[in-house]
Formats: structure tokens, sequence, C-alpha cells
């Protein structure tokens, strides 16, 4: 059991390391995965404008929205991520790994 323990301290460390790129990775999958449901949204909202009206705001959105998103909301998982202790942070990270690839295998 405690080569377990060990193998879950080691990746924790190495993951601390890198928690802000994990975590801009983890947000850029999870907007990948819901921008076209976020983007039909969106063309329901404003699809009985102008077109050009439409295209210049489907492009503040998609760039700023989902830019700001990746910039603002990054440091705030690492941030999150980094609350846990060593014994919890690699396996909350396999975790939401697989969550992920779970709903992006059935999309």
């Amino acid at each position: 059991m405690d080569v377990v323990f060990d193998l879950i301290l080691t990746a924790s460390k190495w993951s601390r390391l890198h928690l802000h790129d994990t975590s801009l990775a983890m947000l850029a999958t999870a907007l990948v995965l819901f921008g076209p449901s976020i983007n039909a949204q969106l063309r329901r909202a404003i699809g009985q404008f102008n077109i050009a009206l439409r295209v210049i705001l489907f492009a503040l959105v998609c760039v700023l929205g989902y830019g700001f998103a990746l910039i603002y909301l990054t440091p705030l998982l690492a941030g999150a991520l980094a609350h846990l202790n060593n014994y919890m942070l690699a396996p909350v990270l396999l975790s939401i790994g697989m969550l992920l690839g779970i709903a992006i295998e059935r999309r």
C-alpha cells in the first residue's frame, strides 16, 4: 500500500509544478467539448439580426468570450486545484481527465 501512496505523492508533486498548464488544457478541452452547444445557443439568440451584426457579434463572443474564459478561468481553476493536498491532487486530476475523455467519446 505504501507503493501506491508513494506513486500518488510523486505524481501530485510533479503535477503541482505544471498546474497552470494542466488547468489550461482542461479548460480548453471543455471549451472544445461545449463550444458547439454555446455557438448554437448564440446563433439562435442573434438569428434575427442583420448579417453584418450577426458576424460581428459571433466573432466577438468567440474571440473575446472564449479568450477571456481561458485567460481568467485558468488561474481560478489552478488556484482551486492548488488547495488540494498531495494525496488528493493526482486522483482528482486523473478523474477530471477521465470524465472529459468520456464526455468527448460520447460526442
